[in-house]
């Protein structure tokens, strides 16, 4: 076998505790005692000693908030090694939080460390617009968090100009905690922007901090557990 062939898909050298290997996976170094909670069904692969908890007590305490009848969808992984994580071939975005509140999509959640605090949250102000409640998984604290993305994301900075920035919720994958939220009703724009045959609507974020949005629509569950 033609070894340099393979020579750009071998693993790289570990710089951080997350990090991309390519666009579609996650790397995470892992160490004794610094534990993750990671989707379930999203590991394809790990070096060294890893061990896997599937529903852990943490999760069960949410499960009530966050179970479809699919069972819990979040797993805790402990050990030593290299830990490789991917979502059915989604991009794959890490955060480094540093004292920063994160709220994300559910199903837009690969992996974070376990020491952060975490829950799942309703959005407040959507569902006069949507027409159903929006529920999200808030994480806070100083450390690194994995996201998914259908195709590449845009990172928009809200804090780098005075006009608001205005999203579809279902390319919505995450955002700062610290940024203001409102709902906008666009009736003109229904044919251009958002789904359904009635009124569009938008999320508009103001402020300091950052949105992330993803180039594809997801109307499904956005707390669904991955079987």
């Amino acid at each position: 076998m033609n070894q340099q062939l393979l020579a750009g898909y071998a693993p790289t050298p570990v710089t951080a505790r997350m990090e991309n290997h390519g666009n579609s996976m996650l790397k995470v170094a892992m160490q004794s005692g610094q534990d993750l909670f990671a989707r379930t069904g999203s590991m394809v692969a790990y070096e060294g000693f890893v061990q896997y908890e599937p529903n852990p007590p943490a999760v069960r305490q949410m499960a009530s908030q966050w179970l479809t009848g699919e069972g819990a969808p979040l797993m805790k992984c402990s050990g030593d090694g290299l830990l490789y994580l991917a979502d059915y071939g989604a991009d794959v975005v890490c955060v480094n939080l540093a004292g920063d509140s994160l709220s994300v999509n559910g199903t837009n959640l690969l992996a974070f460390d376990a020491h952060l605090q975490w829950g799942v949250q309703r959005v407040k102000g959507m569902a006069k617009f949507a027409g159903q409640g929006l529920f999200n998984v808030g994480i806070s604290g100083t450390g690194w968090v994995a996201l998914t993305s259908r195709g590449t994301p845009i990172v928009v900075d809200c804090g780098r100009g005075e006009d608001e920035t205005y999203v579809d919720p279902d390319a919505l994958v995450a955002w700062s905690t610290s940024l203001k939220m409102k709902g906008k009703r666009s009736f003109k724009a229904s044919s251009m922007i958002g789904r359904g045959s009635g009124e569009a609507y938008q999320l508009g974020f103001s402020g300091q901090g950052f949105v992330v949005v993803q180039p594809s629509e997801d109307s499904t569950d956005r707390l669904r557990a991955r079987g």
